[in-house]
């Protein structure tokens, strides 16, 4: 049995018989003529170009509900009537008769009721007109296949056509002539363009630990390559069965419609009540507080941290002008000790923001992330481009655990998405461009687990600082050893885990007070769902503006820190950190639904800001800021003084002499420079090709390699 019936796909079959197909053709006939003339002469006047008629459903319903009921349980029928009325259609032009008018008639906009959910699809809906919303999660090439062949025999050259419905080449049995041999002409043969598409159902629909539902679609003809893996879309089309073995079926849908939608994950049902909760909550004064308290409550601090991840969350205003795009992303990076909380902070917030993709670690590909192009049998031998994470993710997070044990090619592969808010493919002949407007929360560890707290932390994150540079936010969070810290963590652990035991016991003899006290322990002060949709309410109907005093102190902490730079020689900020700050201005202007970033949204912002450039861009032997440690890896004063050491090797072998390491020691010791900052001098000057070691405890410069 063929694994699709092609013949499905090819509109143009032998016509449907029935009593009533002539009085259908007649009612759509008064319905072409009386609702659409303009749109039809408008298609004759462009086909074959434009290939199809668009008709809103709710139109032809209120033109006439039998019709339109017809139209859902049979399809089939009225699509064929549909065809043959509107060829009775005057549309106005001359040479009709050699137009050969036969445009595709596409139906869209079905209400509610036959708007079927991905993991609804079932035995009931088979051989109906339905919708289905969903993100395309992969995607074949255009592919062709062979409707009706055109043979021809090699003894008498009699011409046979016959229909090509299955994946393997039918050929007529016997000629007249008693001949078996034929030759086919693919000149004559007729063909139709094609395209598989996997679609699942949308991210921020699942719930809890949900698993997406997928579903094949197949289009045709005009249909094709009118979307790209990650694109949302609602599909109209007719519900198939295709065999997969023995009794069992597979289910898939022919494509009559296709749509494509915003991806945003704003479109969450928020209710009126909801919506005055929402205004409500944004009014109250600990708003931030509450949402704090709301990320990973079983975990003890990181204020901050979680502060930025709110905000993170409700993002900045992306702007397009002119083809120019300005993200609202913000991405974060923490990077810390071992069992300080990353992973269930990010965990937590997964499960509270609408629409998030949590991955981890090696088990995350640079492909896995972005988007793939692969053969495989889904692409029936032919190339598939798949989405991948940060492309599944447009318009919410994507949260990377274990950042850190990634391959350094497979990181690399953010860059771009990170950037740009778009991923690139480019593979065997296959260029796309996909969106992937996604924000990226990271968790990494130390390269050797453990902070050294005599290095800057920057320079113990093993990942490539183009990379690095990217993050709007860092934050270093260590495991201290600091025994006030340590009681106050351990009772917040204890009493976590006693009001979880205790709220979990059926038989529990508690009083209100205790209930009340044990849940505003280990229960977050805001419901995940209703966080949900407040994040959702917030970037759907929020867009502020700068006021005059938050772009004047934004402007201002700016300049202070340039200035800071231009007195040490060094870049204390550049424009990309005005850019974050004024993104995390916006961002906590959405929290309070405000539609003007005021004052104390500059001074949110500037202060987290601050807290993460003291924590990785601070100098440890100046004190001061230097963004040129997450930019390149190196604080100006380590930069000058790799240049000051190389100069005095320089003098040292002058004459052609091999510098002693020994005897240089000697010489930077007595300048009271210790031994291990000449080593990171010398390891940093090999590294960038200006001294080598040409025997064993001696150093010389590049330049002075005698010829």
């Amino acid at each position: 049995m063929s694994e699709f019936d092609f013949e499905e796909l090819e509109e143009d079959t032998q016509p449907i018989s029935g009593s009533g197909l002539e009085e259908y053709i007649a009612v759509l006939e008064d319905f072409f003529n009386v609702v659409y003339k303009k749109e039809i002469e408008y298609l004759a006047s462009s086909y074959p170009e434009k290939r199809s008629l668009d008709i809103d459903f709710r139109k032809l319903e209120a033109f006439d509900l039998n019709l339109s009921e017809r139209l859902i349980e049979n399809p089939e029928i009225i699509f064929e009537a549909a065809r043959a009325a509107i060829k009775r259609i005057d549309v106005g032009i001359l040479g009709q008769a050699e137009l050969d008018f036969s445009p595709h008639i596409r139906f869209f906009n079905l209400p509610e009721e036959f708007k079927v959910p991905i993991r609804d699809v079932g035995s009931e809906q088979l051989t109906r007109l339905i919708s289905v919303e969903g993100m395309i999660r992969r995607i074949t090439e255009r592919l062709q296949k062979m409707t009706e062949g055109h043979f021809v025999c090699r003894k008498c050259q009699n011409v046979y056509k016959v229909k090509q419905t299955s994946t393997t080449l039918t050929k007529p049995l016997i000629c007249d002539c008693k001949s078996r041999d034929f030759d086919i002409d693919l000149e004559q043969s007729k063909f139709i363009d094609y395209q598989k598409l996997e679609i699942q159902e949308a991210i921020e629909n699942l719930k809890g630990s949900e698993e997406a539902n997928h579903l094949e679609v197949y289009v045709s003809d005009d249909l094709v390559n009118t979307c790209s893996a990650g694109d949302k879309v609602i599909v109209t089309g007719i519900v198939k069965l295709r065999p997969q073995r023995e009794a069992n079926y597979n289910k898939f849908i022919v494509a009559n419609h296709l749509e494509k939608i915003d991806q945003e994950f704003e479109e969450l049902d928020i209710n009126p009540d909801e919506e005055e909760e929402i205004k409500q909550l944004a009014k109250k004064d600990d708003i931030f507080d509450m949402l704090v308290q709301s990320i990973a409550p079983k975990i003890y601090g990181h204020e901050v941290v979680k502060e930025a991840i709110t905000l993170q969350m409700f993002g900045g205003v992306k702007k397009n002008i002119s083809k120019q795009d300005f993200r609202g992303n913000i991405h974060i990076l923490l990077v810390g000790d071992p069992s300080t909380g990353k992973s269930e902070i990010l965990k937590s917030a997964a499960s509270i923001a609408p629409k998030s993709i949590y991955v981890a670690g090696k088990s995350a590909s640079g492909a896995g992330l972005t988007v793939s192009a692969v053969k495989d049998d889904f692409g029936e031998g032919g190339w598939t481009l798949k989405a991948g994470a940060v492309v599944l993710a447009s318009g919410g997070i994507a949260m990377i655990d274990e950042f850190d044990k990634m391959e350094n090619e497979d990181r690399s592969a953010l860059h771009e998405a990170m950037a740009q808010s778009t991923v690139s493919v480019s593979k065997a002949g296959l260029y796309a461009k996909f969106r992937a407007d996604t924000s990226i929360l990271a968790a990494a560890n130390p390269k050797l687990n453990r902070f050294d707290n005599i290095k800057n932390p920057i320079e113990q994150i093993d990942m490539p600082f183009s990379l690095l540079s990217r993050f709007d936010l860092y934050f270093i969070i260590r495991d201290t050893l600091n025994r006030s810290l340590d009681i106050e963590m351990g009772k917040h652990i204890i009493n976590v885990q006693e009001a979880a035991q205790k709220l979990s016991m059926p038989n529990a003899e508690l009083t209100k007070e205790e209930i009340e006290r044990m849940e505003d322990t280990v229960l977050p002060k805001i419901d995940a769902n209703l966080f949900k949709k407040y994040v959702a309410y917030a970037r759907q109907k929020i867009k502020p503006i700068l006021s005059k005093d938050a772009s004047d102190i934004i402007l201002s902490y700016y300049i202070e820190l340039r200035d800071l730079g231009r007195r040490h020689g060094s870049y204390s900020a550049t424009p990309r950190q005005l850019e974050g700050l004024i993104r995390l201005s916006e961002a906590s202007a959405k929290v309070r639904l405000k539609d003007k970033i005021e004052l104390e949204d500059a001074q949110r912002a500037i202060r987290i800001f601050k807290t993460s450039l003291e924590q990785t861009a601070t100098d440890l032997e100046t004190g001061k800021i230097d963004i040129d440690i997450i930019t390149t890896g190196l604080s100006t004063s380590e930069r000058q003084f790799s240049k000051r050491l190389l100069s005095i090797i320089r003098d040292m072998s002058a004459n052609g002499n091999l510098v002693s390491y020994s005897e240089l020691l000697e010489t930077m010791e007595k300048q009271n420079i210790s031994k291990e900052k000449v080593n990171d001098a010398i390891v940093r000057l090999k590294r960038a090709g200006e001294l080598y070691e040409p025997k064993n405890g001696f150093l010389k410069p590049i330049d002075n390699i005698s010829m």
